[in-house]
């Protein structure tokens, strides 16, 4: 089978989208599959680093934004002009192109842009027109991170249940062999010795004002370690400055693995997520977690997290007062759990749906 992959989250900052297309590429090249990754970007710059051999970089160079301008009025031009002669196109990242001949599938990450429009920026709000024109053509199948984005999806499109297909993310092995920061590098980079920690990029859906806020109650009722928040600035607000809380901005992927399996506990208390990679890779590093109640992160978590609901700042502050301890039990039970979601079983699962799209 040809397969195309959109590898425009690959470029630029590494995102959640772009963990997400790198290890599916790499799963499908473990599955013995030859992909290639097909940038729309008029960006130059060659093959990113760490792609297997097996996946061919091809870029033509355009404008995404023109393009996705285009194809929401206009079947042109279609992705052959730019993949090649493919059986199947996989757009990764919500805008399927229109084709000549491949099936498309397309990954919904999740539906913030139809339940959350608040919560997104005009680009991202752009895919509720998008997104029903992919959707337009019948044999389209779309691929979800969780079961609970695949139930949202066939509910807010009535799909039939066989045009969506769940394909849990996967989680790096490297997560298993971290190594907690040690003091020196903490000390070198303004950190504390002991801390609660939330990774991921900064922006409203992450619901930060009320981990912040919980934060602050907490340091008034007792003894609690410092917030440390690693990520990139997304958009929002920018978070004042506050007592005990260290913003760390974007660590590459070794350091933030350190610093993951040194936290006391990850926090993870979004509003809304499409699956919660952050929870599974805590888990993997040794780490507690403390989430958010929602329906993903109850599916991902699989009951070895201590779930909080969204809003309530009083009952974070309690999380945070009385953190789960790090029993070797459970520890191991979290871990064995989170490293049982590969990038081999996501591509697997993936291939079902290129497969489903050409019955």
């Amino acid at each position: 089978m040809r397969i195309a992959v959109d590898g425009t989250p690959l470029l630029g900052t590494a995102t959640g989208v772009g963990t997400y297309v790198r290890g599916l590429l790499a799963g499908l090249a473990d599955l013995g599959h030859r992909p290639r990754a097909v940038p729309f970007t008029l960006r130059a710059g060659g093959r990113p680093d760490g792609l297997p051999s097996a996946v061919t970089w091809r870029h033509v160079p355009a404008p995404a934004r023109l393009l996705q301008a285009a194809w929401a009025r206009t079947p042109l031009p279609p992705v052959e002009v730019f993949a090649g002669n493919v059986d199947v196109f996989h757009a990764t990242n919500f805008v399927a192109p229109p084709s000549l001949r491949a099936r498309s599938v397309v990954t919904v990450h999740d539906l913030t842009y139809l339940r959350h429009p608040q919560w997104v920026t005009p680009a991202v709000a752009r895919y509720t027109d998008l997104v029903p024109r992919a959707l337009r053509n019948t044999a389209a199948i779309v691929v979800t991170p969780s079961r609970a984005v695949a139930d949202e999806v066939r509910e807010a499109y009535g799909l039939p249940a066989e045009r969506v297909v769940a394909t849990p993310l996967g989680v790096d092995p490297a997560w298993a062999q971290a190594v907690p920061a040690d003091d020196a590098w903490l000390t070198s980079r303004g950190l504390p010795g002991r801390f609660v920690l939330f990774t991921g990029t900064r922006e409203p859906r992450k619901n930060l004002t009320t981990l912040l806020d919980a934060h602050a109650r907490a340091r008034a009722a007792g003894e609690v370690p410092d917030l440390v928040i690693a990520g990139p600035v997304g958009w929002g607000p920018e978070l004042p400055a506050r007592p005990g809380v260290h913003l760390t901005g974007w660590l590459d992927p070794g350091d933030l693995r350190a610093l993951v399996a040194r936290a006391a506990a990850a926090a993870l208390p979004s509003h809304y997520e499409g699956f919660g990679l952050p929870v599974l890779e805590a888990m993997a590093a040794g780490t507690p977690v403390l989430a958010s109640d929602l329906p993903v992160h109850r599916e991902v978590a699989g009951g070895h997290a201590r779930l909080v609901p969204p809003t309530d700042v009083d009952a974070w502050a309690a999380a945070l007062l009385a953190l789960p301890p790090r029993r070797p039990g459970s520890v191991a039970a979290a871990r064995e759990w989170a490293v049982g979601h590969t990038w081999t079983e996501c591509a697997r699962r993936t291939v079902g749906a290129y497969e489903r799209s050409r019955a």
